[in-house]
């Protein structure tokens, strides 16, 4: 509620004067309210963002030089175009036991990409062992009960596809 009191704020103020234009900041601004990825990411140009991805994933994840390589080179060859756009950027799959990183670079990544660790959607995969539950993490199928519900993971990615889904 704040940022919409504070655009409005700011709107009202150039309403007082003669020559009101729209800024790129203001655009920035807007498009970060709709999206949810914060202005200074928005701003930032891509060349910048992929170029500093690597540091920012070093500092987070200690210890795990060769993943955090392959992630970035992976996200760097999706932004170059050399993928299909309708496609994810990268699939991943990070092995180990517990406390190694595999969670800290999956919130890293989001971190880097979308600018904020919560633009990460993580389901607990032990929820769905059984054959059946299936339906309750992408939906049940036309002519089912449910089916215009959705399931868990599709509906949390229609709320919030700029992200990082942990499985």
């Amino acid at each position: 509620m704040k940022k919409v009191e504070v655009t409005k704020k700011s709107w009202k103020e150039k309403q007082g004067q003669e020559n009101s234009e729209v800024s790129v900041d203001d655009i920035a601004m807007v498009v970060s309210s709709w999206t949810g990825v914060p202005v200074s990411k928005i701003a930032q140009t891509e060349t910048d963002k992929l170029l500093n991805m690597e540091q920012l994933l070093h500092s987070r994840v200690i210890g795990q030089d060769e993943a955090v390589v392959a992630v970035a080179k992976a996200v760097r060859r999706a932004r170059a175009g050399l993928k299909d756009p309708k496609r994810p950027i990268g699939s991943f799959i990070f092995l180990g036991p517990t406390g190694v990183g595999k969670t800290e670079l999956a919130r890293a990544l989001a971190e880097s990409i979308f600018g904020d660790e919560e633009a990460m959607i993580r389901i607990d995969m032990s929820e769905y062992m059984e054959k059946h539950s299936t339906s309750r993490l992408v939906g049940s199928p036309p002519g089912y009960v449910g089916y215009d519900e959705g399931g868990q993971l599709t509906e949390k990615v229609r709320r919030k596809p700029y992200s990082v889904v942990l499985f």
